[in-house]
């Protein structure tokens, strides 16, 4: 059987919290818009593709979904 096994900490460096919280909300907000892009360009290809609509009535779903999301997220 093994030991105890003891880890020195105290030369670690503290936690930075500011940093910590900056980079879970720019993380949250390439998450959140990333999204969004993904689900316009989805329904755009949707709109085009299997519906037969052209890509005018795609790019133009494309736009639509993207400011309704936009409105809905900010």
């Amino acid at each position: 059987m093994a030991g105890e096994v003891k880890i020195d900490l105290s030369h670690a460096a503290e936690m930075d919290y500011p940093e910590h919280e900056k980079t879970y909300g720019l993380f949250i907000a390439l998450f959140k818009w990333g999204s969004l892009g993904i689900v316009a360009l989805l329904l755009g290809m949707m709109v085009g593709l299997i519906m037969g609509s052209g890509v005018i009535a795609s790019v133009l779903t494309f736009v639509v979904v993207l400011v309704v999301g936009y409105l809905a997220l900010r």
